[in-house]
């Protein structure tokens, strides 16, 4: 499949000034802009006033993500994308991008990835029978460092037609489904477990519910997690860990709109996975997660009037 990854978000919000602060804190690069943002693989998080006239409409009142940039391998792989994206509503092509709306209501473009690899020194964790870190301790760190964009998970009203739009018009494999409720999509046979997360809830029309940045391990969930709360970003839940998908996580209540996670460790499929069909519950979502994060100062569980 062609689709590598996602490479631009591009949000909507209401204020600018303290948006551009949770995108520094948060780890990304400032470009000098306050409104560009970058991972260490060159993924971007781009801001714009609310009213903004260059941004798509918006999917959901309020501060949030108004278009969404994913990346193909090469100037082929785009163009064989593009009979099918010229089919879909919305659409126009760019200056070397393929642009249309999702069944969703979310506007994305397609372009050949900007993205350069990330080679990182990453230490490995001693389990019983494996000793590969040898008179080293493990990391602390004072923050996280986001390597890229591993996913984003939408609120949607019909799950069937965008989970087709993206299969079908996009080429993404499912990796795993919540019968009735949701799909975990992933844009390659071989990756992560998912790249594109969708859910419908009864009582919840479509929207964005979080997007999600890769980081090195467990170590720097934690040090990402307690830099936010160091600076006063509230928690929405974690440190924990997703059964689903095996990834340890932290998530952020971001002035953009949703939530924005820390996550690590995720399962690596290929083409042999066979999709699993599970039924919703506490126990599948999340085997175990702190409520309102942890105080960076006592390194307890922050206070529930505190992490309001």
């Amino acid at each position: 499949m062609s689709v590598t990854g996602i490479e631009k978000l591009e949000f909507g919000v209401e204020d600018m000034t303290r948006s551009a602060t949770f995108m520094r804190d948060f780890g990304l690069r400032d470009d000098g802009s306050q409104r560009r943002f970058t991972t260490l693989s060159g993924a971007r998080v781009e801001l714009s006033p609310l009213d903004d006239g260059e941004l798509p409409p918006a999917f959901e009142q309020g501060s949030t993500l108004r278009r969404m940039t994913w990346g193909v391998a090469d100037d082929q792989a785009l163009a064989a994308l593009r009979p099918k994206l010229s089919a879909q509503p919305g659409f126009r092509e760019l200056d070397g991008a393929l642009e249309c709306r999702d069944p969703n209501g979310m506007t994305l473009r397609v372009q050949v990835t900007q993205q350069q690899p990330v080679t990182l020194d990453v230490d490995p964790i001693n389990q019983w029978g494996d000793m590969r870190r040898v008179d080293k301790p493990s990391p602390l760190y004072e923050k996280a460092e986001p390597i890229n964009i591993g996913h984003v998970v939408f609120f949607v009203d019909d799950l069937a037609a965008v989970e087709r739009f993206y299969c079908d018009v996009l080429g993404f494999q499912v990796s795993d489904r919540y019968v009735d409720r949701a799909v975990f999509l992933r844009t390659q046979a071989r990756g992560g477990h998912h790249n594109l997360f969708l859910l419908q809830l009864p009582h919840r029309g479509r929207g964005l519910n979080h997007v999600a940045f890769t980081v090195r391990d467990i170590h720097e969930v934690i040090g990402g997690g307690l830099a936010m709360n160091k600076q006063q970003w509230s928690t929405f839940i974690g440190p924990g860990r997703h059964p689903i998908s095996s990834a340890y996580f932290w998530y952020v209540n971001s002035p953009t709109g949703g939530a924005f996670e820390y996550y690590t460790n995720e399962d690596y499929l290929t083409e042999n996975w066979q999709p699993r069909e599970l039924e919703h519950s506490l126990v599948s979502f999340t085997e175990w997660a702190v409520e309102g994060g942890i105080d960076y100062e006592t390194r307890r569980q922050q206070k529930k009037s505190e992490a309001a």
